[in-house]
């Protein structure tokens, strides 16, 4: 549960005092202090039979406000500071999980955007020239932004040292895919293939726009898995991106799964400026493209 208290001595106390009154048992507190109030974060074991609207009514007669009650495990128990350890070490296991792991540490909302729903509050970081979205129904506090944005400066310089390394290595080896061969890139009106000896090994394809969003196009990229990791997806991005601005779109969206590995790197490696957001295991990717050139 989370409220807002007045920033005053005794607030939190007559909380606690209103819980245990009501037989609800304080197991967790995590404190993010503001201006003129906190926000404190409790883990509740309440009656049975409680639900959140009965922990709602108790908060807020206890003088809290903006309160927001959900179910959770134990696993809300864990100390925080071994969570963002963790965190971080994920993070530099393996970089592209970024907002994934931002999610979950941040117990970002599970599901879409739902104009219809509760309203939800967005939190953006800069991941080198990638704009990362994560959201819930909670407002984000001033300490988790700041928290959020440290991991994010982690995973640039990480991404940032393994493109020079690969930098390095590729000019010694003289960037060859693998025999030395480089794909042809195939243009039609709406879509980009990577062809090597007459066979297809990658393929973007810019499709129609959604009725309600006439100004983007949605883009299906593939590539096959024995030429993955060669800079294939990177180069059909690009001139997706540009067939789409020649169709008259001002952005592309690309939907994939949220553990995709691919989908940050490619967008870095391809010097776009995008912005990533994660909803339930869906990773929905958005890139400017009306400053590109046409394809050649």
């Amino acid at each position: 549960m989370r409220t807002r208290l007045p920033d005053r001595p005794g607030a939190l106390a007559a909380l606690a005092r209103s819980c245990g009154d009501a037989g609800v048992n304080i197991l967790g507190l995590q404190i993010f202090p503001d201006l003129d109030s906190v926000t404190d974060e409790l883990v509740l074991r309440t009656p049975a039979g409680w639900a959140e609207d009965e922990v709602t009514a108790l908060v807020v007669a206890s003088g809290g406000y903006a309160v927001r009650a959900a179910p959770c495990t134990e696993a809300a128990l864990a100390d925080q500071p071994t969570r963002y350890v963790l965190a971080a070490r994920s993070i530099l296991a393996r970089p592209t999980s970024f907002p994934e792991v931002v999610a979950t540490l941040f117990d970002a909302e599970a599901d879409p955007v739902d104009p219809a729903g509760p309203v939800q509050d967005a939190m953006e970081l800069s991941v080198g020239d990638v704009q990362v979205q994560v959201r819930r129904t909670a407002p984000f506090t001033g300490t988790e932004h700041a928290r959020a944005a440290a991991l994010a400066d982690l995973v640039s310089d990480v991404l940032q040292r393994s493109r020079e390394s690969a930098a390095l290595g590729a000019a010694a080896a003289g960037r060859r895919l693998g025999e030395g061969t480089t794909p042809e890139l195939v243009r039609t009106a709406d879509s980009v293939s990577a062809v090597v000896g007459g066979l297809a090994v990658g393929l973007a394809t810019v499709q129609e726009p959604a009725p309600d969003d006439p100004r983007a196009r949605p883009v299906v990229l593939r590539v096959d898995p024995g030429w993955q990791r060669r800079g294939i997806g990177t180069r059909l991005l690009v001139e997706a991106a540009r067939t789409a601005h020649a169709l008259g779109a001002a952005e592309i969206v690309l939907t994939t799964r949220s553990d995709n590995q691919a989908v940050l790197p490619m967008v870095l490696a391809a010097g776009m400026r995008g912005r990533i957001r994660l909803a339930a295991d869906v990773l929905t990717v958005r890139v400017p493209v009306r400053d590109l050139r046409p394809s050649p």
